[in-house]
């Protein structure tokens, strides 16, 4: 059975910064291209960042994040990372990470997801 389980999510003035991890189990983590999501209240999930399989594989980030948040895998620990600098009032979110089986950085589906991490940022 397939698990991802995000960590790390919290309260956050704006300026600050969080990491979050999201472990991995019942799957050959290295063979799966990592994205993070996050839903806001009242609007839809949107891509925020993707990883391919290598450690230190090519990335994508939503233009919004560019520059903030760096994603990083640790394949000998299942794990994937999202560090957040320079948090605003709207990266204010449920966090999502999520693991696709298609080769790239920009899958056409994920086929697991996390069941998220709250990330709000006051301003």
């Amino acid at each position: 059975q397939v698990q991802l389980v995000e960590s790390g999510g919290g309260l956050v003035q704006a300026g600050g910064s969080l990491r979050l991890s999201c472990a991995a189990s019942g799957l050959t983590f290295s063979a799966y291209t990592m994205g993070w999501f996050r839903q806001a209240p009242g609007k839809e999930r949107e891509f925020v960042a993707a990883i391919t399989v290598w450690n230190g594989g090519n990335t994508d980030y939503v233009q919004s994040v560019k520059g903030r948040f760096t994603i990083s895998r640790d394949n000998a620990k299942n794990t994937v990372y999202l560090q957040m600098n320079s948090l605003k009032p709207e990266d204010t979110a449920v966090y999502y990470c999520a693991a696709s089986a298609y080769i790239g950085v920009r899958p056409p589906k994920y086929n697991y997801w996390g069941q998220g991490t709250q990330v709000t940022v006051s301003s």
